[in-house]
C-alpha cells in the first residue's frame, strides 16, 4: 500500500515538475524577447542620430583610401561613445577599428564607406542634377552602413551595461570596397583573428539576409605599366618605344581571348596613364584590369592568362612590363545558422512604411532610369537567400560551366576567416544601375532614413542573440568548419609583399574636396541635409508629374 501511495504521489507532483521546467525554459527565452523590444525602441529613439551620420557621410562624397573627413567623423562620435579607436590599421590612414565591452563573444560589425567617382547627385531630386558637375558621390549608398550600425551597436552597449552581458562589439569599416582594396589586407595583418562572428551591412532594395554560396564573383585587381623610351614622335619616331603601344596591343589581345574564355567570366579595364601629349612617344602607359570568376583557381588562371599577353605585348613593343596587385576579393559564402536568427529578427521588423512622396519619388526615377518596372519601393519582404546553384551546367563540346553572376566584394574574403553575413537594408530604389549617378537619389532622403532605422533593428536584435544564446555561435562554426571550408580553404589573393595602394584617388579628391566642402552638412543649423541644400521633398520636372498621374488614372 505504501508502494502504491508513493506511485500515485509520484505521478502527481510530474505535471508540476513538467510546468516548473518549462517555465525555467520559458525564462531565458522571455527575458531575451523583453531585451530585443527594448533594442528596438532604443533604435527608433536614435533615428535622429541615424539620419545625422548618413546626411554627414553623404555629404563628405569622398572616394576610396581617401576618406579623411569620414574617418575623422566616425572615430571621434566612437571615442566620445566610449569606445577604443585603434586609428590607421592595416597601412591605411583612413581605415580604423573600434571596440567597446569585454570578453567573449567579440561580434565585428562592418559596412563600406567610400564612394563612386562622377555620381555627384542632388538628393531627392528624380533627374540628373549634381551638387558640384564631375565630382564624385554616393551612387551606391555606402554612406549609410555605418549609421546603421553604429545606432544599432549603441542601442545594444546600452542593454549590455545594465545587464552585464560579456561580449565585445568592435565596429570597422570597408575602406575602398570600390576598390576591393582593404579586407583582405585586414584578414592577412590578423585583425579578424579573434574574432567570433562578423555582421556586414549593405546597402539594398528590400530588408534580406541569405547564406551559402552568395553567386557573385570573386576578383583580381591588376594595374600592368609598360615602360619605353621617349622621342620626338613626328622628328625620330624610329628612336622611340612607345609603351602606349603596348597598353593597346594587351587590349587588343585581351579582347581577342574573351571570345575563348568560359562564359563565368568578367574583366574590364581602363587606360590609367595613355602618355603626355602626342607629338611625344609616351615612354610610360598603364592599363588596370579586372579579372573576376566565380571560385579561385579559375580566378588565378584569369589573371594568369592576362599575365601572358601582357607580357607579349611588352614583347611586341620591346618594353618592358611591370604588374601591381592593387586589390582582391575572393567569391562570397555566408553563414546559415547567423542568417536564420537574423531572418527571424527580420520577420519581427518587417519593411518601413513608404509614403506617397517615397514612392513618387522612386516612381519617377525608375521611369527617368528606364528601369524594367516602375513599381516603386518593395512592399513585401523577401525571402531567404539560399545558396546560389553551384552545380556545374554541360555545355556543347563538353565543357561544364557554373551559373552566370556579376559583382564581387571583398567582405568575402572576411566570410572565409570566420563566420560572416551581409544584410541588406531597404534605403535605395530597385531597378537602378548602379554604379550610377541615380543611386545617390535616395540616399540622403527619408527612404534612406526609414531603411536604416528599419536594418538597425534587425541587427540589433540579432547582436543580442549572438550575445545571449552561445549555441548559435557554436553552431556558426560548426557550420563553417564541417560545410563551408570542409574541402575549400582559402588562399589569399595577394601576397606578403603586397600593400594597400593607398595613393590612388588622391588626385581626384584634391581636385573636388574644396568645391564639396563647401555643401558639408551642418547639422547644428540644418535637421537634414535636404533643408540645408534647400530642396522640396520630392523634385520632379513637370513632365515627370504628368506621366506619373497618367499612370496613376490608367491604373484606375
Amino acid at each position: 500500500m505504501k508502494n502504491c501511495t508513493n506511485l500515485l504521489t509520484a505521478l502527481l507532483l510530474i505535471p508540476t515538475l513538467l510546468f516548473g521546467q518549462s517555465k525555467k525554459a520559458a525564462k531565458p527565452e522571455a527575458r531575451i524577447d523583453k531585451l530585443k523590444a527594448e533594442a528596438m525602441a532604443a533604435v527608433d529613439a536614435r533615428k535622429d542620430q541615424a539620419q545625422q551620420i548618413n546626411d554627414m557621410l553623404f555629404s563628405f562624397s569622398e572616394l576610396g583610401f581617401q576618406e579623411q573627413e569620414t574617418f575623422t567623423y566616425l572615430t571621434n562620435l566612437l571615442e566620445k561613445e566610449g569606445f577604443t579607436v585603434q586609428r590607421g590599421i592595416a597601412g591605411m590612414p583612413t581605415a580604423w577599428i573600434a571596440t567597446w565591452g569585454s570578453g567573449k563573444p567579440v561580434i565585428a560589425i562592418g559596412s563600406d564607406v567610400d564612394c563612386i567617382p562622377k555620381a555627384s547627385q542632388k538628393p531627392g531630386v528624380a533627374y540628373k542634377d549634381p551638387i558640384v558637375e564631375g565630382a564624385p558621390g554616393h551612387g551606391e549608398g555606402h554612406n549609410s552602413g555605418q549609421a546603421l550600425n553604429i545606432v544599432a551597436a549603441l542601442s545594444v552597449k546600452k542593454l549590455m551595461e545594465r545587464e552585464k552581458i560579456p561580449g565585445t562589439l568592435m565596429l570597422w569599416p570597408g575602406v575602398a570596397e570600390e576598390l576591393v582594396g582593404a579586407k583582405a589586407f585586414y584578414v592577412r595583418d590578423g585583425y579578424f583573428k579573434d574574432v567570433d562572428a562578423c555582421i556586414f551591412t549593405h546597402v539594398g532594395n528590400n530588408l534580406k539576409v541569405g547564406y551559402g554560396d552568395a553567386g557573385n564573383n570573386g576578383l583580381v585587381s591588376v594595374k600592368f605599366s609598360f615602360e619605353g623610351s621617349a622621342a620626338h614622335a613626328a622628328g625620330a619616331p624610329w628612336r622611340g618605344r612607345s609603351a602606349l603601344d603596348a597598353v593597346e596591343l594587351m587590349n587588343i589581345g585581351w579582347n581577342f581571348r574573351r571570345e575563348h574564355l568560359e562564359l563565368t567570366q568578367r574583366s574590364h579595364y581602363v587606360i590609367s596613364d595613355g602618355g603626355d601629349q602626342p607629338n611625344v612617344v609616351p615612354s610610360k602607359a598603364s592599363a588596370w584590369y579586372y579579372f573576376r570568376e566565380r571560385s579561385y583557381p579559375k580566378i588565378k588562371k584569369l589573371f594568369e592568362t592576362g599575365m601572358k599577353i601582357a607580357e607579349g605585348a611588352a614583347m611586341m613593343t620591346d618594353t618592358k612590363m611591370t604588374y601591381e596587385i592593387l586589390g582582391s576579393a575572393w567569391p562570397g559564402h555566408f553563414n546559415k545558422p547567423i542568417a536564420e536568427a537574423m531572418y527571424n529578427n527580420i520577420k519581427k521588423v518587417g519593411l518601413p512604411t513608404w509614403s506617397a512622396d517615397d514612392q513618387m519619388l522612386a516612381k519617377a526615377t525608375q521611369k527617368e532610369l528606364q528601369a524594367p518596372k516602375t513599381e516603386g519601393l518593395a512592399m513585401k519582404l523577401d525571402s531567404i537567400d539560399l545558396p546560389a546553384t553551384t552545380q556545374p551546367t554541360m555545355m556543347m563540346g563538353g565543357q561544364t560551366f557554373v551559373p552566370l553572376t556579376g559583382g564581387s566584394d571583398d567582405i568575402a574574403d572576411i566570410s572565409w576567416s570566420l563566420p560572416t553575413i551581409v544584410l541588406y537594408y531597404p534605403s535605395n530604389i530597385p531597378g537602378l544601375p548602379g554604379h550610377h549617378w541615380s543611386n545617390a537619389i535616395s540616399m540622403a532622403t527619408p527612404i534612406a532614413h526609414k531603411g536604416i532605422v528599419a536594418g538597425a533593428k534587425a541587427e540589433a536584435m540579432t547582436l543580442i542573440d549572438l550575445l545571449t544564446k552561445p549555441e548559435i555561435v557554436k553552431q556558426a562554426w560548426a557550420y563553417y568548419k564541417d560545410e563551408q571550408t570542409k574541402e575549400q580553404k582559402y588562399t589569399p589573393l595577394i601576397s606578403p609583399k603586397e600593400y594597400p595602394a593607398v595613393y590612388l584617388n588622391q588626385k581626384i579628391m584634391t581636385e573636388y574636396k574644396p568645391k564639396l566642402e563647401k555643401f558639408y552638412y551642418d547639422p547644428s543649423k540644418y535637421k537634414t541635409y535636404l533643408d540645408q541644400l534647400g530642396i522640396k521633398y520630392p523634385t520632379l520636372r513637370d513632365d515627370q508629374q504628368a506621366d506619373l498621374q497618367k499612370a496613376t488614372s490608367g491604373q484606375r
